[in-house]
């Protein structure tokens, strides 16, 4: 069963991922104009697009421990996934700038009133470079400095968690059950790997 699935995933196109990653936000879009997203589409459309967003950034962190413990494998996903959530939070960016707040002065007004703002922001900062650097001339180009570049990705989300949970009126457990997810997965990356195990030395008579 495992294998298969694994030789589905590994036959998977990449344009099939950006196809269907590209449809949440068409959906979305259709659905405010026809109402339904509820009496405030504009808001409803910025934290979709900012909590899917979140998700598909903790699928990609998933995909390693997945794969270590599951012999699942969607290592062949991971720089399309990457991209997709990169591009919902821009979007998640874009909405509240464009269409919530629409004026220029206000945003700065809410950037000092609302630090949770400042917190999404640095987390999209951190994403950016990872998003234009997710292709194959990228990878030649920078080496092994493109690894240790793409770990960036743990502060990324990790911020988004942080962004998640400041941003929240009141008391919700939902927010916080996302940050604990993402430290957990990052602590799961600090565990020591299992070392193969050794022949045994033939003993000299």
């Amino acid at each position: 069963m495992i294998d298969t699935l694994n030789t589905f995933v590994r036959k998977t196109p990449n344009w099939l991922l950006y196809l269907i990653g590209a449809a949440y936000p068409a959906w979305l879009l259709h659905a405010g104009f026809t109402g339904g997203l509820g009496v405030d589409p504009v808001k409803a459309m910025e934290h979709a697009l900012g909590k899917v967003g979140l998700q598909v950034l903790i699928a990609v962190l998933l995909i390693t421990p997945l794969r270590r413990f599951t012999k699942l494998n969607f290592l062949s996903w991971r720089r399309a996934l990457g991209v997709i959530a990169f591009f919902y939070i821009l979007l998640h960016f874009m909405v509240w700038m464009v269409l919530d707040v629409q004026i220029l002065s206000q945003v700065k007004a809410d950037l000092i009133k609302r630090p949770y703002i400042i917190v999404g922001m640095i987390s999209l900062m951190i994403l950016l470079p990872l998003a234009l650097t997710s292709n194959n001339l990228s990878i030649r180009k920078l080496g092994p400095r493109w690894r240790k570049l793409h770990k960036l990705t743990y502060l990324a989300v990790a911020l988004g968690g942080v962004h998640y949970i400041m941003q929240t009126k009141g008391f919700e457990y939902e927010p916080y059950i996302y940050l604990l997810v993402v430290l957990g997965l990052i602590a799961i990356r600090k565990l020591p790997k299992k070392r193969a195990a050794q022949p045994a030395k033939r003993q000299v008579a």
